[in-house]
């Protein structure tokens, strides 16, 4: 079912809409420098809160696992990151202001839960910070990603592929904490955050790209693959694929295959069983697609706006 807010109550463009873990609540943020909350019930929709705080456009909003509690972050063109926290009774209140970005911060994103609270954000400015949340206290990291911007950024899933059976067999779950990023530099590249260091390592670069890759996402689920879709303005969209018991940390292990386009491709999401990939592009059409049997990926669907 599709349901469509006709009055947002927003005053410019919206740029993104993120629904909670349980779908009951809707986060929108716009040009208008505000964030927008909305209890879902049924098909109706009810504004309830309407924070402010940022001072650019706000481009992303991501909610946190509920385990951690109602947390909500958000970035903007303003450079900064905030994270707000519903109170009780339903107040909500900034409990973090993160400023040392030095340009527009493009995209927010949780980890899985099974590796604690960590948001890592995408910079203008070419870095990556990561947030890490513990004990009501935040700490963080920041190092230099891509040297022309970075625009995407996905986590992986807390399993390797196969992971689910050595767990089953040693009864110890390797947990990772690992993500990808796509630049302005055409590149797409994967980290690994080093224990000894507490910090960020590359372990992969994922090059084939002709232009700003705009968008990155890392399938979901650890199926007998891993999955890491990246889109282009080279109107192209690469899914790259590395099997089950192949070093992630080695590129050469990463194969890709091209889906091309005929206009520049923003953004891309994985369906959350991880097997169907959904593209959004400058022809104003979304496009699904899926792994055929014997190789390959078909598109299944196509939505025009």
């Amino acid at each position: 079912m599709t349901q469509v807010i006709s009055s947002s109550g927003h005053d410019d463009m919206i740029h993104d809409a993120v629904l909670d873990y349980y779908g009951r609540r809707l986060a929108t943020c716009s040009s208008d420098k505000t964030i927008k909350i909305y209890e879902i019930e049924g098909d109706q929709h009810r504004l309830t809160e309407t924070l402010k705080g940022h001072e650019g456009a706000v481009w992303c909003t991501s909610w946190a696992h509920p385990k951690y509690g109602t947390i909500l972050a958000s970035s903007s063109h303003d450079g900064r990151i905030l994270i707000w926290r519903e109170q009780p009774a339903t107040q909500w209140q900034r409990i973090y202001e993160f400023t040392l970005h030095t340009a527009s911060v493009n995209i927010v994103a949780w980890s899985p839960p099974e590796t604690g609270c960590h948001l890592a954000a995408a910079s203008s400015d070419g870095s990556v910070s990561v947030l890490s949340f513990e004990n009501n206290t935040f700490q963080h990291t920041i190092f230099q990603a891509h040297g022309m911007g970075v625009n995407a950024v996905s986590w992986s899933p807390a399993l390797v592929p196969g992971g689910l059976m050595s767990a089953a067999t040693s009864g110890q779950t390797a947990v990772v904490r690992r993500f990808v990023t796509g630049g302005a530099d055409n590149a797409v590249k994967i980290w690994s955050h080093n224990a000894a260091t507490n910090s960020y390592d590359t372990i992969a670069t994922l090059t084939g790209h002709t232009d700003w890759v705009r968008d990155v996402a890392w399938s979901p689920t650890p199926l007998s693959k891993s999955y890491i879709a990246s889109a282009s303005q080279d109107h192209t969209v690469r899914i790259w694929t590395c099997a089950a018991g192949a070093d992630q940390a080695d590129s050469a292990s990463w194969k890709s295959e091209v889906l091309e386009f005929e206009s520049v491709c923003w953004r891309c999401s994985w369906s959350l069983a991880g097997n169907v990939l959904a593209v959004s592009g400058g022809d104003n059409r979304v496009t699904l697609w899926k792994e055929k049997v014997r190789g390959g990926w078909e598109c299944v669907r196509t939505i025009e706006e």
